[in-house]
């Protein structure tokens, strides 16, 4: 009887403190030592073109920008060879216009505007597709892009 009290305390626990150490997948700040990966160049310098992807471990990695942050996400092997894609719960961008945290998923991107971030040529993130158009239009943008039509060749091209 003790062992059985004992075991469903255990599984209890690990129900309850499991997803406290996976964290909730919501979006989090940089501190002032982390750095891209990609790039080196310390992350928290930059808060307005801050990018992050969750992995469901709850660990975080965070870019100076969303074209480093795919760099990275496009070569996962290199970068963290540890981890597949199917083990990233989310991915955030800071909406350009709104300076907020958005979900890169569900973002629409402007490739090769006349706007630059840290790295250069950037890829701009808005929550809304109308803001998106507009900013293509007042920037001189090449096209507006979903998350999943955005490729290796996209990236390159704005190297």
């Amino acid at each position: 009887m003790m062992r059985l009290k004992a075991l469903l305390f255990l599984m209890l626990l690990l129900f309850v403190v499991s997803p406290l150490w996976a964290g909730d997948g919501a979006p989090v700040s940089p501190g002032a030592g982390d750095k891209c990966p990609v790039c080196g160049m310390f992350v928290a310098k930059y808060p307005d073109w801050t990018a992050e992807i969750i992995f469901s471990d709850g660990s975080v990695v965070f870019f100076d920008g969303v074209k480093d942050m795919l760099k990275y996400y496009f070569n996962l092997n290199k970068y963290n060879p540890r981890k597949a894609p199917a083990d990233i719960r989310s991915i955030f961008v800071m909406d350009y216009y709104a300076v907020e945290f958005i979900d890169g998923r569900k973002a629409f991107y402007v490739s090769a505007s006349d706007t630059y971030g840290p790295m250069g040529k950037e890829l701009i993130p808005f929550e809304k597709e109308a803001q998106a158009q507009e900013f293509l239009k007042d920037h001189k943008g090449k096209a507006v892009l979903k998350f999943g039509e955005i490729d290796p060749a996209v990236i390159k091209g704005l190297d």
